[in-house]
């Protein structure tokens, strides 16, 4: 499978959120999607993509987007996540792993930075069409975004 890496801008997505401070558990982060979920379906809303927040190494975000008048309930927070330059990439994890896109992601952006293209990452984000637990689609669309500065 070839990946292909990219700048793009991404339109900004209003999303149910869930915040977690702390190492990373991947059964947690399911549960809080799971969550996320339930209180749509609870409002009505029309769900899109799910998104993964990673905003340091102990901050993590589950981000649901939601489509239609959404309410706060509890720990679940209503918020719009801004417009934004991506290095992007689509691919499929059974493929290729992760870890590697990660790395050839990284890669990429160093030499647009000695370009003089982009700036440091502020964070990154893992987006997904739909639910990737239970749709084989978007699991074998997995999204990796690292937001950037334009220069």
């Amino acid at each position: 499978m070839t990946v292909d890496f990219r700048l793009k801008r991404t339109p900004a997505f209003q999303v149910g959120s869930l915040v977690r401070k702390g190492p990373w558990k991947k059964d947690q982060l399911r549960a809080e999607f799971a969550q996320l979920a339930r209180w749509a379906k609870a409002q009505k809303l029309r769900t899109g993509r799910w998104i993964f927040y990673e905003h340091s190494f102990t901050h993590w975000e589950a981000c649901l987007e939601v489509r239609g008048r959404a309410t706060p309930s509890g720990r679940i927070r209503v918020k719009t996540l801004p417009a934004a330059t991506a290095a992007s990439v689509v691919f499929d994890p059974d493929e290729v792993a992760p870890r590697v896109v990660y790395h050839g992601l990284v890669d990429w952006l160093r030499a647009r930075r000695k370009e003089g293209k982009v700036g440091p990452v502020l964070s990154v984000r893992e987006v997904y069409s739909a639910d990737p637990w239970t749709h084989a689609k978007a699991w074998a669309s997995a999204e990796v975004q690292f937001l950037v500065r334009r220069k």
